[in-house]
């Protein structure tokens, strides 16, 4: 049995949440799952500047590690939460300024922080 993971959608015309399902590729897009994953709402609410998803991370990774194929929109979504690495040949595979710069300081934290937490030994 081949699975998936893809998105089952759920809910009004206009109103549409997206749940992130493990299912059967052969079964239709709104057949029962196997497992539910996550659930994505593709709509902002009053006061929100985000759109929300809520999944299991474990069970996502489970999933992709007994061979589960996730579609393309999921797997863009993936990338986009650091669940899979950045595809090879696309152009920022390496870490942007800002986040060296804030690996560095946690870095030089860490660093200044183990050594007052060290006593020295003087003799």
């Amino acid at each position: 049995m081949a699975v998936r993971i893809r998105f089952a959608m759920h809910g009004k015309t206009h109103q549409r949440v997206l749940h992130l399902v493990a299912i059967d590729q052969r079964k239709r897009r709104n057949a029962k799952p196997i497992e539910t994953l996550g659930k994505l709402n593709p709509r902002l609410e009053e006061g929100q500047d985000t759109k929300t998803v809520e999944w299991s991370v474990d069970r996502i990774k489970y999933w992709l590690g007994v061979g589960a194929q996730p579609t393309k929109s999921v797997e863009r979504l993936f990338r986009l939460g650091g669940i899979l690495p950045p595809p090879e040949g696309s152009p920022n595979t390496s870490p942007s300024p800002a986040a060296s710069s804030v690996s560095a300081t946690e870095a030089t934290q860490r660093d200044s922080a183990s050594s007052s937490a060290t006593p020295s030994s003087s003799a």
